[in-house]
């Protein structure tokens, strides 16, 4: 599940259900699209919905923030469940991507 919406300048997108290779080349051609759009001044994925990621998932986010980041659009993790938090923490991607 993916979803969408620009509130207040921010582009929240909220994934749930698992974020892994399955799913990633069509979350990906979206997010690229949406991201792409401009409209806004932030962008910010809330994983409160999300309960695995795998490294796939560690990967289509790091591309989505090359892209944010190049359009100077900063990034951040909103809510991130208990499993994919670890991934996450692990992975290393708070340090260029906050946790709010």
């Amino acid at each position: 599940m993916i979803h969408y919406e620009v509130s207040k300048g921010v582009l929240n997108i909220k994934i749930g259900g698992e974020l892994d290779h399955s799913v990633a080349t069509t979350i990906k051609e979206r997010l690229d699209k949406v991201i792409r759009g401009g409209g806004y001044e932030m962008v910010v994925f809330d994983f409160s919905d999300l309960q695995f990621m795998d490294s796939t998932g560690v990967g289509l986010l790091l591309g989505r923030y090359k892209t944010a980041k190049s359009m100077a659009k900063p990034v951040a993790i909103f809510r991130p469940s208990a499993p994919v938090d670890k991934v996450l923490k692990v992975s290393g991607i708070y340090s260029i991507m906050p946790k709010i």
